[in-house]
């Protein structure tokens, strides 16, 4: 496991978090800044996925 998937994993938790918080709150804009930074999370977690695998290819 390389550390975009375990960076992406933490922005996923992070963002998911500071959604849930936004909506608990009627905070919008906090609402919407947790999804970009959930959905950054996975864009990452998939880039090192795909990295693992091409290091697997190698092997």
């Amino acid at each position: 496991m390389n550390d975009n998937r375990i960076e992406g994993t933490k922005h996923e938790i992070k963002g998911a978090v500071k959604e849930g918080v936004g909506k608990l709150t009627g905070n919008t804009s906090k609402e919407v800044a947790g999804n970009v930074e959930k959905n950054a999370g996975k864009v990452q977690n998939n880039v090192g996925q795909a990295q693992d695998e091409i290091e697997d290819l190698d092997d």
